[in-house]
């Protein structure tokens, strides 16, 4: 399964009308953003500001680089003070490969709303990604614990897979379960808990795990690809063969089920 996966960590963006995922840019072309009614005194430069953050946003997701960096300039200049228009600001200077002031927007953000716990943990997902590990972690920390923080759970999960992609597979186990001691159908926490298991060749543990997930959640390309690991490492070839089908099946054109072909074509 895919480890540096930041579960549901969503950047609520301008004004939370645009929401783009966190990691993986998963951005399908739309439509540039519709202009949103002004709030009852609102002035005009805060309006436009936050309008072209929404533009930014919808250039970003048709790939406009360019264009996208124009636009949130521009917003920027309108009203520096909008934490949403920074965290817009470090999306897009991420994307174009400017670490540093992606950084210090991201902060930024965080600084102007220190107890908004969506600004904590995006920043903290932009520092698991580029290999600061301990402060994304401590960004996690600070959002799940935040009392305003409806998902708790899912910033546990996040500091989890932040974790694992430092090698720091006790450290994750220990964000996963308190995930799960929040939330204990958490799905997202479950399959990481039984990829965890199967990676340290403890199978029973992973197979009881994903047997929560599935029961709390549809099964998706990798889950069902890890319990086929799972099941002919446990030698029940009936239900990896059960497994196999239904990813054959339910997802035919999955890099998972490309995976297996292979392995099949090959002996």
């Amino acid at each position: 399964m895919t480890r540096a996966r930041w579960l549901a960590a969503a950047l609520a963006v301008a004004g939370c009308v645009v929401k783009v995922a966190a990691l993986g840019w998963a951005l399908g072309g739309v439509g540039v953003a519709a202009a949103q009614p002004r709030a009852p005194g609102e002035s005009p430069t805060v309006a436009a500001a936050r309008y072209n953050a929404q533009l930014a946003v919808a250039y970003l997701k048709n790939n406009d680089l360019v264009t996208a960096r124009e636009k949130i300039e521009r917003a920027l200049q309108q009203n520096p003070r909008d934490a949403s228009v920074h965290t817009t600001a470090g999306l897009v200077f991420e994307r174009v490969g400017e670490e540093r002031l992606a950084d210090r927007h991201y902060a930024r953000a965080v600084a102007l709303e220190p107890r908004n716990p969506d600004n904590q943990n995006n920043y903290a997902v932009f520092q698991c990604r580029r290999g600061q590990h301990a402060k994304g972690q401590r960004l996690f920390e600070q959002a799940a614990r935040n009392p305003v923080y409806r998902t708790p759970e899912v910033a546990f999960t996040n500091a989890g897979v932040c974790a694992r992609s430092a090698k720091d597979a006790a450290k994750a186990e220990a964000y996963f379960r308190q995930a799960l001691a929040v939330r204990p159908t958490f799905p997202d926490a479950l399959l990481q808990m039984a990829d965890l298991a199967f990676e340290r060749d403890d199978a029973l543990q992973g197979r009881a795990f994903l047997q929560r997930y599935f029961a709390n959640a549809p099964a998706t390309p990798d889950s069902l690809w890890l319990a086929i690991r799972i099941e002919r490492s446990l030698g029940d070839t009936r239900a990896a063969t059960e497994y196999v089908g239904q990813l054959q099946r339910d997802f035919p054109s999955s890099e998972q089920a490309r995976q297996l072909n292979s392995t099949s074509a090959g002996g």
